[in-house]
């Protein structure tokens, strides 16, 4: 990739509960990026426990003491100076390991999972940072449609996965949030609770930690579904907050997605189609918010590979 400066891999954290979208900003974001300069690694691979020890000794896998935390920070890190990496494979249809991956060092690094952010030295391992907190009834949604689709699990199994597991998610995986540059809230739209997904509206907390883009030139007073303000966090401290509706017109979609793409024009290289996601009926669809959520994130990728504001 030509513009590129910085020699090692980029690294992007995405950390949130199971079923928050994960994986499905991942994808995106590797779609734009190309798949082929662009490495994964979920931590959920790590797991110290399969599905049957985790029963037996009474933990779930959003506890940390049921990973192999202290290997992903070193398989991480080999990968960003450029290292090789052998790395475990879990079967989540299964519950068991089922083999190794050889990992080759790429241009950008996404590492996406439940603990990414749990430890300090993991934290460190980053250039961005997301946390993804989609409205909880909303997550639980979309976790009994992929466990079911996906997984072959019951509906009533996947509730009992959730009930379960509800204590160690605001144990473990919420107090991650503080670590993120931005936090990405997927939630319905006023007087459409239903709503799961092309119509979703999306709310991002942009913190200081990084430079965000300059996106006045498409805040046009008295225009809907789109709005930026400052406001502070559930810490108290400043935040910028940018809405982004599900009923955003096209051509306004258009409009912002095209600033994006000329503040990073060393990128232009790269424009594909963003926002692809799989329906409640697992079918091809496109959201706007999704797409513009995807292209705010590689917007950050890219300026970290230019040297602007890698660590």
């Amino acid at each position: 990739m030509p513009f590129k400066r910085v020699a090692r891999p980029i690294v992007l954290g995405i950390v949130g509960d199971s079923a928050s979208g994960k994986s499905t900003i991942a994808e995106g974001i590797r779609e734009i990026l190309g798949p082929d300069k662009v490495g994964s690694i979920c931590t959920d691979d790590y797991h110290k426990l399969d599905r049957r020890q985790r029963a037996e000794q009474g933990v779930t896998a959003l506890n940390p003491v049921a990973n192999h935390l202290d290997i992903a920070r070193q398989h991480i890190g080999l990968l960003r100076e450029g290292e090789s990496i052998l790395k475990p494979v879990y079967d989540h249809g299964k519950g068991v390991f089922s083999g190794w991956e050889r990992v080759e060092p790429r241009e950008y690094l996404i590492v996406e999972g439940l603990l990414g952010y749990s430890t300090r030295a993991l934290c460190d391992c980053y250039d961005v940072k997301v946390y993804l907190e989609p409205k909880e009834d909303l997550r639980a949604i979309w976790k009994i449609q992929r466990d079911t689709q996906v997984r072959g699990y019951s509906k009533q199994r996947v509730q009992e996965i959730l009930d379960r597991r509800k204590n160690d998610g605001e144990k473990f995986i919420q107090p991650q949030r503080k670590f993120a540059d931005m936090v990405v809230s997927f939630y319905p739209p006023s007087g459409n609770n239903g709503e799961t997904g092309s119509r979703l509206n999306v709310r991002h907390t942009l913190r200081p930690t990084l430079p965000h883009p300059d996106l006045s030139p498409v805040l046009d007073a008295g225009k809907n579904g789109f709005r930026l303000e400052l406001a502070r966090d559930i810490d108290g401290k400043p935040v910028d907050i940018l809405d982004i509706h599900g009923d955003l017109a096209d051509e306004r979609a258009k409009a912002v997605e095209n600033l994006l793409w000329n503040l990073i024009p060393e990128a232009q290289h790269l424009r594909e189609n963003v926002g692809q996601f799989r329906d409640a009926e697992n079918h091809a669809a496109l959201s706007h918010p999704l797409a513009l959520s995807e292209l705010l994130i590689t917007y950050h990728m890219v300026k970290a590979a230019l040297g602007q504001h890698a660590v």
